[in-house]
């Protein structure tokens, strides 16, 4: 038997006041996403196994829980990421949708398990996607959008971290062979320079020092792309650190490339004083299965560590109603901004209830 109350491993309960947080995070960040044209969408849970599939990375891919229908007996999966049921919408249902096509959402993402930095199995995602348009300027408008709503959930000291995914094999896409662009590629991820010149290709070294504060950062990436393969690239990243100056630092970070196994000419990631890991995460991507690989830019922001970070807390006057107050009372004060809590006896204490102050029959008194 079981303990009661044991939940699988990677899950938990949002209990009170953590719960209100989360929902008053979501009714914060959903509502700056609309006040910039980005409609709301609602995609299920649950899909087919292979529709998920098609739209998601290979990270993701191994991310998902597969079960059988049994009405179907198709095997259906719950999904990992939102961003690929965004382009499946899209590509289909919204195919004729005049572009650039702004949506927004909010739901649960599971997956099979979690790993060394993020244990938990189960999060919140939201977020933002333009579809259509992956230009500097539609970059910066999602980027400035995501930033602006991380202020306004309270996250302070905000920076931002550019990626460039696509940038060895844009640069050695005719040099080196798949299998040599996959081991430049991870050994510059992991900065292992010690494994770049044992294994032959030292002269990607200078890649590492284009990393850091996006002036300096910038400059010497400039300085290593010889041939002005990257020219187009580094001017985007010059003109998205002026789009954001003034809101969040910006770093680069050229060759990172964990969990941005999809994205195109551009990646970000976003952190926050007092937050765990990222705040949110995006870049410039192609849509799955979409006509012409139809291009995007998008986010996703990571509630739950901002609720464990300690913001979204709801600040409510509470007032205790002793047994037998009129109902028009209650209402009298709900509608002055007070949470109304019953009691159905004289010995409930303000206290119990998380109140401050409690109804005498004529005006709310301090508890």
């Amino acid at each position: 038997m079981l303990p009661p109350g044991l939940l699988p491993e990677g899950l938990r309960d949002r209990l009170p006041p953590a719960a209100a947080a989360t929902a008053a995070l979501v009714t914060t960040l959903m509502a700056r996403f609309a006040a910039q044209g980005f409609d709301p969408i609602q995609p299920p849970l649950i899909e087919y196994e292979e529709t998920l599939a098609t739209r998601l990375g290979s990270e993701s891919q191994r991310d998902l829980i597969r079960f059988t229908d049994p009405a179907s007996q198709a095997t259906l999966a719950l999904r990992s990421d939102i961003t690929g049921q965004i382009g499946r919408i899209a590509a289909t249902r919204l195919a004729a949708a005049p572009r650039p096509l702004r949506l927004s959402y909010a739901g649960p993402v599971l997956r099979v398990r979690g790993d060394r930095i993020a244990a938990a199995r189960e999060s919140l995602q939201i977020g933002a996607e333009l579809i259509g348009n992956d230009s500097v300027a539609a970059v910066a408008e999602i980027l400035l959008i995501a930033v602006e709503a991380l202020a306004a959930a309270g996250v302070s000291n905000i920076s931002v971290d550019l990626t460039l995914p696509d940038i060895i094999e844009t640069l050695a896409g005719r040099i080196l062979s798949a299998a040599d662009i996959e081991t430049v590629k991870t050994l510059l991820d992991s900065k292992d320079a010690g494994g770049l010149v044992a294994a032959g290709f030292g002269d990607w070294l200078p890649l590492l020092g284009a990393t850091g504060p996006v002036a300096t950062a910038v400059e010497n990436l400039a300085a290593f792309d010889h041939a002005g393969l990257l020219a187009s690239r580094i001017a985007g990243i010059a003109a998205l650190a002026t789009a954001i100056a003034g809101t969040a630092r910006v770093t680069l970070d050229p060759t990172e490339r964990h969990g941005f196994g999809y994205h195109s000419w551009v990646g970000f990631s976003i952190f926050g004083e007092g937050i765990a890991g990222e705040a949110g995460r995006g870049g410039a991507y192609a849509i799955a299965g979409a006509a012409a690989n139809e291009v995007a830019v998008g986010f996703s922001l990571y509630v739950d560590g901002l609720v464990d970070a300690g913001l979204g807390l709801v600040s409510a006057r509470r007032i205790l109603l002793p047994p037998g107050t009129a109902t028009s009372i209650g209402a009298a004060l709900r509608g002055d901004g007070w949470v109304t809590v019953a009691a159905f006896d004289d010995s409930a204490q303000p206290a119990d209830f998380g109140c401050s102050h409690r109804w005498n029959g004529n005006a709310s008194a301090p508890a």
